[in-house]
């Protein structure tokens, strides 16, 4: 099979497209003939310096979408020739940027067919952490005022359209130029985070996806108790004294694994309250291409290498 692998640090030149055994699953796993693989930030911070999986070498990517062509031993749940879609063994090494790989099986779920494969691909890793952030742990309900940063990201707009399925007030941020694309995408109040004058107040929770110097700027806006979910870097010590100053709760946010998040946000898709949006697609000898466009930042939605 082809894969991307990397034996050192660096800049996009150390991404090496190779031919490589094809795996085979392990028991309770299933091996994946990958259609599609999601790019994330995670993926070029992790090519550049030690993130998560310690020193190369490596397969980088988590975000997958294809087709189960073989079952191991124990595994249930899935058959082969079912097309799934998951984020396998984050933060781990999973090995999208390949045509094959090998996880647990009750690490995918079916892909509906609402969803391509190019789709399905940029829903996994973007998707769940905003509803591990919105749903399991702001537990957002209707009627609340939420504030997502930079939410014509991968993340950010699908934080957007999960906060607005479940009946919240939603703020977002962006520069001008993308706010039609928020109202679009179920934004109530956008904000250009350009103008240093503006302001937000009265808010339930802010999804943080920018930084620290971003979440003490909402930060001013939130409601005694609120809530401040930091998801870049965690929590900074700046933020959590000024939060405790002002009654205001925080919390960081690490993506994991999980299948219910993955069949909440599909029951989300197959209603129509979610979409995934795919700024551009790159064939997989392009990996490199892909991860420039992505590092240059600016990208509305997703980025999706086509396997």
């Amino acid at each position: 099979m082809r894969v991307v692998t990397q034996q050192e640090f660096g800049g996009t030149e150390v991404l090496q497209l190779v031919e490589a055994d094809r795996p085979e699953p392990g028991p309770t796993e299933v091996l994946v003939r990958v259609h599609a693989a999601g790019i994330n930030p995670v993926d070029w911070k992790s090519r550049a310096h030690e993130v998560f999986m310690g020193k190369p070498p490596y397969t980088l990517g988590w975000d997958v979408s294809g087709v189960v062509e073989q079952v191991g031993f124990g595994a249930t749940g899935l058959r082969e020739g079912d097309e799934v879609l998951g984020m396998p063994w984050f933060p781990r090494q999973a090995g999208g940027y390949a045509e094959y790989l090998t996880a647990p099986s009750r690490q995918f779920v079916r892909k509906p067919g609402a969803l391509s494969h190019v789709e399905a691909a940029g829903l996994p890793l973007a998707g769940l952490t905003a509803w591990q952030g919105l749903v399991d742990v702001a537990n957002v309900r209707s009627g609340q005022r939420v504030l997502v940063d930079a939410a014509a990201g991968g993340v950010g707009h699908l934080a957007v359209q999960i906060a607005k399925a479940r009946g919240a007030q939603v703020l977002g941020t962006a520069s001008a130029a993308k706010h039609d694309f928020l109202r679009e995408i179920g934004v109530d109040e956008p904000i250009d985070y350009r103008d240093e004058s503006a302001t937000a107040e009265g808010l339930d929770v802010v999804f943080g996806l920018v930084g620290e110097s971003s979440d003490l700027r909402w930060l001013a806006g939130v409601k005694k108790d609120g809530l401040v979910i930091s998801v870049p870097g965690g929590v900074a010590d700046s933020v959590a004294a000024e939060a405790g100053k002002r009654g205001v709760r925080t919390s960081s946010l690490l993506v994991e694994p999980d299948r219910l998040g993955l069949l909440g946000l599909l029951d989300l898709v197959e209603r129509g309250a979610l979409k995934v949006h795919v700024a551009k697609t790159f064939p997989l000898e392009d990996v490199a291409k892909a991860q420039e466009t992505g590092e240059a930042g600016r990208v509305t939605g997703k980025l999706v290498l086509t396997v």
